[in-house]
């Protein structure tokens, strides 16, 4: 992978001081970015990436991804001019709609996903150029507003809008909207087939090519000079993901038995004791399919079969040793 674009996505798997060492390694390695999740209700990524972004000159800080559900847009795009003004040209607003069940049992209606995004991307991408804002839209609704920068840089701020989706109807949207894709995890290199043919279709709705649109890829990434630990090590985090996330699942082609298996032993949030005793009913060749798992040789050639198909660059999510996965794609 020398010499070519790739980043590291951070979650909730290291402590904070962890967290912020991982990035400087990823920076002194050439990464080109490091991404921070927010996800569950474990640790949010505004706090995160205003760390990294104090402790690193030049990797960019992305959130991925944030939900357009929970800030108020006010908030929301002051929180990006802060970040900006702490790391300039370097911030990323990586934003997704959400999922339930968590949406659901802390009380938001995820009610015209689609309508809802294109009027958040619109409002924030006008707050962040700076201007005085009127809108009247369902679910935002501002009169005459505008970032109040007394101390500091009052130019229109370069911060671009990625969007997180899965879905064909998302994924049609961001081709219309959004500076970028963060295309989803946890799917075979085929599913990105589909999910680039309705990027195009949104892209030409707006008369643009998807060669403007970033198309960067989460992918789940196990590496362990032990084939088996590695197989491990990502069966413990899918187990998870698929009974609380089924829109991954199903993007994934696991079958429902499957999901209703694992899901019939999970609690919320799962304990360790249960994600061991579910892990039985995900196969390896499941693990192997939708992640970058065993060897470094073979988490190299699995993640090349993403890019072959769309995807600009990795953003890979480090299961077991970080370092290591870290050197596995570092520039030679």
């Amino acid at each position: 992978m020398s010499k070519e674009r790739v980043a590291l996505y951070l979650q909730d798997a290291h402590p904070l001081d962890e967290g912020i060492e991982l990035a400087k390694y990823a920076e002194e390695k050439g990464f080109e970015a490091v991404w921070q999740a927010e996800s569950r209700l474990v640790r949010d990524a505004i706090v995160p990436m205003a760390a990294f972004a104090a402790h690193t000159d030049r990797i960019k800080i992305g959130s991925g991804v944030i939900n357009n559900w929970t800030r108020n847009i006010g908030l929301l795009a002051s929180t990006f001019l802060t970040l900006d003004d702490l790391a300039p040209g370097r911030i990323i607003c990586g934003i997704g709609a959400w999922w339930d069940p968590l949406a659901k049992n802390v009380g938001i209606k995820r009610r015209k996903p689609l309508e809802a995004m294109r009027e958040t991307v619109e409002v924030l991408r006008r707050l962040l150029n700076m201007e005085n804002v009127t809108f009247h839209g369902e679910f935002h609704y501002v009169d005459g507003i505008e970032l109040d920068v007394v101390h500091g840089r009052r130019e229109p701020r370069d911060v671009p809008i990625y969007i997180g989706a899965t879905g064909p109807m998302m994924m049609e949207l961001t081709g219309e909207i959004a500076d970028g894709a963060v295309l989803n995890y946890c799917v075979p290199p085929e599913y990105n087939d589909v999910a680039l043919e309705h990027l195009q279709r949104g892209a030409e709705r707006a008369g643009r090519n998807i060669e403007e649109i970033d198309r960067p890829q989460l992918v789940v990434c196990s590496v362990h000079e032990n084939r088996d630990e590695a197989i491990r090590g990502a069966k413990m985090l899918l187990t998870q993901y698929l009974a609380q996330q089924p829109h991954i699942a199903r993007a994934s082609g696991v079958s429902q038995e499957t999901v209703k298996n694992i899901q019939s032993i999970l609690g919320w949030p799962a304990t360790k004791e249960q994600i061991e005793q579910a892990m039985v009913h995900v196969p390896d060749d499941l693990v192997l399919r939708i992640t970058a798992t065993g060897t470094p040789d073979e988490a190299r050639a699995r993640v090349r079969e993403y890019m072959q198909r769309g995807a600009t660059y990795p953003i890979l999510y480090p299961l077991g040793d970080a370092r290591l996965m870290i050197d596995t794609f570092a520039e030679s």
